[in-house]
């Protein structure tokens, strides 16, 4: 047997195969290359004089062989009916045919199978000639390839008029499986049509049932004691001698209306045995067109299944709408993001790859972002290894235009990154929609609320059909929190980008003037490693939009607090609410001096939201709430 490789890259074929794939020896047999790959079996170290079974030569003589069965089908049944056509330039093509099959059972005992327990080609020659012997395969092959006529010829010296021959050449018939087989590798073939390939089939099997039909009809008229006294004696005079194509034209032409239930009347059932034989293909008939009409119908319906589900999740839309009373503009919100998620059902990822391993998901999701999250602001200069764990598990989704992505003050679960589009930044003041700014590719929305873990600050509108990767606060913190150098950058970038924001944006943020103004409150990359990672630490907000207050306990030279300048209960201000960011002083003393430059009035104690009294500054945490008063 073959050795095995170590690397799952087998699995994945490809057109035209490629030096990376050292060993195709592995791949189950339902997932052989389909018709015409081209595979390089360079890397296969199969013994000598073994052929691969998907090597591309063996692959053309198939496909050969396949016409050749297209022959024997037809010349079967027609040198049965027909038995003086039997003789002379068909007997020599019935000879060249059965020719190349006798090649082909010598072919296949050189030929590797695949073993169904371990999935690794078995190239051995005693175990494939074995294998081969022992099946009903190779007896029908020599039987279905035998010239029985010709050998009696040479045995006897002359020819058998009987018709045994004419059946014993109905054993080619077996090899019809081939076509089965073609069909089967054609339907799975990407390049090709499916429904092409399947009214291709319908075809075939149409046109078989017909000429067999019609060839046994005119063989139970030929053989009949009364040759005149049958269903095409009574039309053409002496048939026997006439013309063998003038009795074919005639047997097809009675299949076909028959077949089509037309029965113009003037070929008909005579004795007892045409109307035997007209009873069973009538019967014959009903499946056959059963088998056409679902098959037609399969495919008109594979063809419509998307509109019927579109149709439908449509109507479903507008009934919920309706019910609800949701006002017009969000009823077109609504239908514009389902029209364009069937229109490019196509282009979204997670339906594409879902089935797929997560490495070649992931390999995918590099080619496609990788360049576009390297061009953030927020991640440049960071590790390759950071932004490819990020890509990996970044989610890309698409926008109708003039649809919401992020709405102000909603809760920060994720950030976007803009591959493709534009989107507006707005806010609202006092129930008017004001324009901040707009974002085109490889800029970034959601981050501020994430990485401060306060409700959204901004609303960001689609400006036009846009396509955005985002990431959830919960896996961006767990990959950046053990990369302690690529934190420090990150919190680098996202402080500059601050600091270069519009002053109106900064205005709708109000802390964010403090820290950035206040010298005590700077990006301190050269402190502790403990730091950079408790910062990006954005834990989920809670329903108020206050962080959430369960990070451990650090220093108190790194712990960051939000102090108010009123008692707990009193607020009531939005400004009240948000308070002001700083990082705990070293003592009470500083902390009451730093509030009274805050506020502008001195405070003796230092409460909790829960209105206990602070003693100890070791005793606090990260985002922990203080009241001045």
């Amino acid at each position: 047997m073959v050795e095995t490789g170590s690397s799952p890259l087998p699995l994945l074929f490809r057109r035209r195969s490629s030096g990376e794939m050292k060993n195709l020896a592995s791949v189950s047999s339902s997932l052989l290359p389909a018709f015409g790959t081209v595979v390089d079996d360079g890397y296969l170290h199969l013994k000598k004089y073994v052929i691969v079974p998907y090597d591309r030569r063996y692959r053309w003589w198939q496909t050969f062989l396949v016409a050749l069965v297209l022959y024997s089908a037809w010349a079967s049944t027609f040198e049965l009916a027909f038995k003086r056509a039997s003789k002379g330039t068909l007997l020599v093509i019935d000879l060249v045919v059965d020719v190349f099959f006798a090649i082909d059972i010598v072919l296949t005992f050189f030929v590797a199978y695949l073993d169904k327990s371990t999935y690794l080609l078995v190239d051995d020659h005693k175990k494939i000639a074995l294998r081969y012997v022992t099946r009903s395969w190779f007896f029908m092959d020599v039987a279905s390839t035998l010239p029985f006529q010709f050998i009696y010829r040479i045995f006897t010296g002359k020819w058998h008029t009987g018709e045994v021959f004419g059946f014993l050449n109905l054993l080619r018939l077996w090899r019809l499986w081939r076509v089965s087989e073609l069909f089967k590798r054609l339907e799975k073939d990407t390049r090709f049509s499916y429904v092409w390939t399947r009214l291709l089939k319908l075809i075939c099997v149409t046109v078989f049932a017909v000429h067999s039909a019609g060839c046994f009809y005119y063989w139970l008229a030929a053989h009949h004691k009364t040759p005149d006294n049958t269903w095409i004696g009574k039309a053409v005079e002496d048939f026997k001698h006439r013309s063998v194509w003038l009795g074919y034209t005639y047997s097809i032409y009675w299949s076909i209306v028959t077949l089509t239930t037309v029965g113009y009347g003037d070929l008909h059932a005579v004795n007892i045995g045409e109307k035997i034989f007209n009873m069973i293909y009538m019967l014959f008939n009903i499946g056959l067109t059963a088998y056409i009409i679902g098959n037609m119908t399969n495919l008109i319906v594979h063809v419509a299944v998307r509109t019927f589900a579109m149709r439908d999740t449509i109507n479903e839309l507008l009934r919920y709408a309706s019910k609800n009373r949701l006002p017009e503009g969000l009823r077109e919100q609504m239908l514009a993001h389902m029209q364009l998620k069937f229109k490019t059902a196509e282009l979204q990822q997670e339906e594409v790859l879902q089935d797929l391993p997560k490495a070649i998901r992931s390999s995918i999701a590099q080619h496609l972002f990788h360049n576009t999250v390297e061009k953030t602001y927020l991640f440049n200069g960071v590790s390759e290894d950071l932004v490819s764990q990020l890509v990996s598990e970044m989610k890309a989704e698409y926008f109708p235009p003039k649809v919401e992505i992020i709405l102000q003050n909603e809760i920060p679960t994720d950030f976007y990154i803009l591959v493709s589009g534009a989107v507006d930044v707005l806010t609202y003041k006092n129930g008017t929609e004001q324009f901040l700014s707009k974002l085109g590719s490889a800029d970034m929305a959601g981050e501020i609320g994430v990485i401060f873990n306060i409700p959204q600050p901004f609303t960001v509108r689609t400006k036009r059909l846009s396509q955005v990767i985002r990431i959830s606060h919960h896996h961006f913190k767990q990959m950046v929190q053990p990369q302690s150098e690529d934190g420090k950058i990150i919190i680098s970038n996202f402080m500059q980008y601050l600091k270069d924001l519009k002053e109106d944006m900064l205005q709708e943020i109000p802390f964010l003037t403090e820290l950035l103004a206040d010298e005590t409150i700077q990006p301190i990359a050269q402190n502790e490693v403990q730091q950079d990672r408790e910062t990006l630490d954005s834990t989920d907000a809670n329903p108020e939009g206050t962080p959430d207050t369960s990070n451990p306990s650090l220093s108190a030279s790194t712990i960051r607090v939000i102090i108010h300048g009123h008692h707990p209960t009193k607020g009531t201000m939005p400004s009240d609410r948000l308070g002001k960011l700083i990082y705990l002083p070293a003592s009470i003393e500083d902390l009451f001096s730093l509030a009274e430059k805050k506020f502008g009035k001195r405070g003796s104690t230092i409460l909790m939201a829960d209105g206990s009294e602070v003693e100890e500054l070791n005793a606090l945490r990260e985002n922990d709430h203080l009241f001045i008063v």
